[in-house]
């Protein structure tokens, strides 16, 4: 193989996974642990992304997790869970989709097991979060995009 060649062959890996911001709050202690009912768990989630270097993403997945029962909050969760990923020699139209699916993809289970150690260690049982399909919120985004654009101002 050609040195030319080698220098266009698409490179995908991951540099670097850690945790960027976490924040737990339990503001109805300690007469939430008093509690017997079950709580309601809520989910949000969004992702970012930044050019740090030539072919160098810096991927951003935060959760923020909510228990609550009825009005009261037993616990409020968020977790910023980053990765720093090379990626070159990837067409354009290829690099939204690898930044907004594959590397969340790979963020998920680490910010998965962020939430519920930090939940565990607040004193409440773990919190096991469904897997999420990030290739189909991305579409859905892209669809809602696609709508937008070709909605008329009035």
């Amino acid at each position: 193989m050609t040195e030319q060649a080698q220098d266009n062959t698409p490179v995908f890996s991951i540099e670097k996974i850690y945790v960027k911001d976490l924040s737990l709050e339990v503001p109805n202690a300690p007469q939430c642990f008093l509690e017997r009912d079950a709580a309601e768990i809520g989910l949000q989630m969004q992702t970012g992304a930044e050019a740090v270097g030539e072919g160098v993403f810096n991927v951003v997945l935060t959760l923020t997790v909510t228990a609550k029962i009825g009005e009261k909050t037993q616990f409020l969760i968020e977790a910023a869970q980053a990765g720093i990923f090379q990626i070159r020699n990837v067409p354009n139209e290829e690099l939204e989709p690898i930044v907004a699916v594959a590397c969340p993809n790979i963020l998920f289970p680490y910010a998965r097991e962020t939430i519920s150690d930090a939940v565990t260690r607040a004193g409440f049982p773990p919190v096991l979060l469904a897997p999420v399909n990030f290739e189909a919120i991305y579409r859905e985004r892209q669809q809602q995009q696609a709508e937008q654009a070709s909605t008329p101002l009035q």
